[in-house]
């Protein structure tokens, strides 16, 4: 899908506010509300937008305890991969998870309430799985930047 100015700056303020409505945003982009509404369902229909929601302080809702896991695998087969993506797909407290060149196959983001938590998703769940081999654990010591807008800009023709 091509973005236009339009289509980008929509997504910029349905990513700053999501509870906008369809007037609003009509209003913000000099459209009419229909034409509006209509780049808006074909922006969701194409997968550009994939859902909607509210941003949680974390520490507020009680989980104040966040790391960055450095993950090595013991094999690279199909099977160990499948089963490690499936299983830290399902698990909550993951709230991130990249496969990488370097050193780490994979880096997860973990939240979860505080270190005796992080210690029993480590045991309980994370060193459960067979592809594991090892985990190298940094704990975020204060956050300097999380961005949860994307920086959409029109497409290039």
């Amino acid at each position: 899908m091509t973005l236009d100015d339009k289509d980008a700056l929509l997504l910029r303020l349905l990513q700053d506010d999501c509870r906008l409505s369809n007037a609003e945003l009509a209003e913000r982009l000099n459209i009419s509300p229909s034409a509006c509404y209509r780049r808006v369902k074909s922006l969701e229909e194409a997968g550009v937008i994939t859902g909607y929601g509210a941003r949680v302080n974390a520490g507020k809702a009680g989980l104040g305890f966040q790391v960055i896991v450095h993950i090595q695998l013991t094999r690279h087969g199909q099977d160990h991969m499948r089963q490690f993506i499936e299983a830290i797909s399902r698990w909550d407290e993951v709230l991130e998870c990249y496969g990488t060149s370097g050193q780490a196959d994979y880096h997860l983001r973990v939240l979860v309430k505080d270190i005796e938590a992080y210690n029993r998703f480590l045991e309980l769940k994370l060193f459960t799985l067979p592809a594991v081999q090892s985990a190298q654990t940094n704990i975020v010591l204060r956050v300097s930047k999380q961005h949860a807008v994307l920086p959409v800009a029109a497409s290039e023709t």
